[in-house]
C-alpha cells in the first residue's frame, strides 16, 4: 500500500503548533509511513526552528501537492508575509495565518489531492476573518460539502463523541433534537464500522440531566427526545444503549464496555475524557469524505516558545490518520471485490454393493 498523502496546517503561529509539528518530525520515523505536505509560513517556520535550537526538519519548498516526495518534510507556502511570531499573544493577525494555512490545505483535499489532514490547534477567538467561525471540525465538515460530521476524541482505551460542540451551554438544552441525535448515531455507527473496523459497534448514549432528569423530576430531555431516539436507532440496526448518568458512568469506568460514548455537550465528554487522555488523545472528525485528527490540546500560550511543549498528542494524531486511512482502504476493499457467491448442491453418492 503506498504511503497517504498527509496535509498538515500549522495552527496559530504564537501558539505550540510549529513547536510540536517540528519536533515529530525532527526525528525521521514518521517519513517511514507517511508524506507530510505542511501548509505553513515558511518565515514562522524557520523563526520556531530557530527558537528551538533545531537543525532538523529542513523542509523542501513545493508549490503543488504532486511535487511532494518521500523521506522529506514538504512545504507549501500559506502565506508570505512578513509576519512577525509573537509566542504567547493572542492576535488577529495570528489568527488570518492559521485559516490561511488551513484553507490552502483544504483547497487540495477538496481537489482530492490528499488522503489525510492533521490540524495543529487554532485560538477561535483570535479567527475574525472567517464569519462564525467556531472551530475546526465545523469549517472543514461545511467546506467539504458534509452535511453531518462528529467530532470524536479517543485514544486506545476511550472514544467520546459530541452531539454539540462548542455550543454556550444555555443553548445545549434547545439543541438536543431527535433528528440530531440520530443522524450522529448514525455518523458513529459508519465511522466503528469503516475507520475503526468494529463489525458490530455498541454505542453508549449519556443523558443531559442529573440523574438522567429522575423521570422527569429535573429535566425531560431524556424521556421526551433522547430515549426515543435512542429506541428508534436501535430499529435501524444500532447497535445503541442509554441514556446512562455521565457521573455514575465514567465513575464506574463504564466506558470499557463500549466502542463509543456520545455525550451530549462538550465539557461533559471532553472533562472525563482528558482526566483519562490528556497525553496521548486525538481530536478526529468522523464522517468526512478525507479524514482529519488533530491533537487534543490547544495553542497553550502559556508554554509556547519555550521549547517545553510535548509532540506526542501531534505525533498520536499523525499515526491515527495513517491508520484510518489503511483501515478504510481495507473495508472500501473488501466492498468493492466482495467474494463470489457460489449456491450451496447437495451431492448425492451412492455405494456399490460387491
Amino acid at each position: 500500500m503506498k504511503k497517504p498523502i498527509i496535509g498538515i496546517s500549522q495552527g496559530d503561529p504564537n501558539g505550540v503548533g510549529l513547536e510540536v509539528i517540528i519536533k515529530a518530525f525532527e526525528h525521521f520515523m514518521l517519513f517511514d509511513h507517511c508524506i507530510p505536505v505542511l501548509y505553513a509560513n515558511p518565515k514562522s517556520f524557520a523563526f520556531c526552528k530557530k527558537t528551538l535550537g533545531l537543525e532538523q526538519p529542513a523542509y523542501v519548498l513545493i508549490k503543488d501537492v504532486s511535487e511532494a516526495k518521500e523521506d522529506q518534510l514538504n512545504l507549501i507556502s500559506s502565506s508570505n508575509e512578513a509576519f512577525e511570531v509573537q509566542y504567547g499573544i493572542q492576535s488577529e493577525k495570528a489568527g488570518a495565518e492559521a485559516l490561511l494555512a488551513i484553507d490552502r490545505m483544504l483547497q487540495d483535499a477538496k481537489a482530492n489531492k490528499l488522503d489525510a489532514m492533521v490540524t495543529a490547534p487554532v485560538d477561535k477567538s483570535s479567527i475574525k476573518t472567517a464569519k462564525g467561525f467556531t472551530g475546526h471540525t465545523s469549517h472543514i465538515t461545511e467546506a467539504l460539502g458534509v452535511k453531518e460530521s462528529l467530532m470524536v476524541l479517543y485514544n486506545d482505551d476511550i472514544r467520546v463523541g459530541l452531539l454539540t460542540e462548542h455550543l454556550p451551554l444555555s443553548q445545549v438544552s434547545a439543541a438536543i433534537k431527535k433528528e440530531l441525535i440520530l443522524a450522529k448515531l448514525k455518523v458513529a455507527n459508519e465511522s466503528l464500522k469503516r475507520d475503526f473496523g468494529i463489525v458490530k459497534p455498541k454505542i453508549a448514549v449519556l443523558g443531559l440531566n442529573p440523574h438522567n432528569g429522575d423521570k422527569g423530576a429535573i429535566g425531560s430531555e431524556e424521556k421526551d427526545t433522547i430515549i426515543p431516539a435512542i429506541e428508534e436507532a436501535k430499529s435501524m440496526d444500532i447497535f445503541c444503549f442509554g441514556p446512562y448518568s455521565a457521573d455514575g458512568f465514567f465513575g464506574m469506568k463504564s466506558y470499557h464496555n463500549f466502542d463509543m460514548v456520545i455525550a451530549m455537550y462538550h465539557d461533559q465528554g471532553l472533562i472525563p475524557f482528558k482526566s483519562i487522555a490528556f497525553e496521548d488523545g486525538v481530536n478526529f472528525t468522523a464522517g468526512l469524505p478525507v479524514l482529519r485528527t488533530s491533537p487534543d490540546h490547544g495553542t497553550a500560550y502559556d508554554i509556547a516558545g519555550k521549547g517545553i511543549a510535548s509532540q506526542l498528542s501531534f505525533t498520536n494524531a499523525v499515526f491515527a490518520a495513517i491508520d484510518i486511512f489503511k483501515e478504510r482502504n481495507n473495508i472500501d476493499t473488501l466492498k468493492s471485490n466482495p467474494l463470489g457467491f457460489s449456491e450451496l448442491r447437495r451431492e448425492r453418492f451412492r455405494l456399490e454393493q460387491g
